[in-house]
């Protein structure tokens, strides 16, 4: 039976030592606007044995996916603004986000969606999904929807939160339209700071 999502609470260990690591990074504005709201750690931090421990709670092997944000932590603020909102991520088999978050900072979450023009909650994968959608190609996904309609809340109907909880980790199929929730607090002490994975399949090529 395929897995769809996993919530593993009280993942890390050592949870106040990733969380004081992150609080020690930079955290550049960028030069631009960026499409999510909030901005990545300049560095990223590789946290011995978790490529293994995600792999077991998903029960395949994975693999970081280069070239993304993985492996860096994501700090969004009270009015931090973004070109998009509801998406999915590209390229991955597996997305994770881990809160760290204080505990009494912590509020909303994950947020998940059904897509009403498609009426459906994720992204199509497969061709005859594609012809279910009336699309034509996987880059339609991002020219008729994904750009369009990802802030457009006329478009969507929240279908689920996963909440957000100090060390809680959740890993997710990519392809599911989701969003963040809004950005909190005014500091990086106070604000919405999560932790970013995004795997492959390690037999796999994508």
């Amino acid at each position: 039976m395929p897995k769809s999502f996993v919530i593993v609470d009280d993942f890390l260990a050592n949870a106040d030592e990733v969380r004081n690591s992150a609080l020690s990074l930079d955290y550049p504005f960028p030069e631009s606007k960026t499409y999510f709201p909030g901005r990545n750690s300049e560095k990223r931090l590789l946290i011995d044995g978790l490529d293994q421990e995600v792999s077991s709670h998903v029960g395949e092997p994975l693999r970081p996916v280069q070239g993304t944000g993985h492996g860096k932590f994501r700090l969004s603020l009270e009015g931090d603004q973004g070109e998009g909102n509801i998406h999915i991520d590209p390229q991955c088999h597996w997305s994770g986000i881990l809160y760290l978050s204080r505990p009494e900072d912590c509020q909303g979450g994950t947020d998940f969606f059904r897509h009403k023009p498609t009426n459906t909650d994720c992204a199509p994968i497969t061709p005859d999904q594609l012809k279910a959608a009336n699309l034509q190609s996987f880059q339609d996904i991002y020219n008729e929807i994904v750009i369009p309609h990802s802030n457009d809340s006329s478009k969507w109907e929240r279908t689920m939160r996963i909440p957000m909880r100090y060390n809680r980790l959740i890993l997710l199929r990519p392809w599911f339209w989701h969003a963040a929730g809004p950005g909190f607090g005014h500091d990086l002490t106070t604000g919405r700071l999560v932790y970013l994975m995004f795997y492959v399949n390690g037999t796999q090529l994508i």
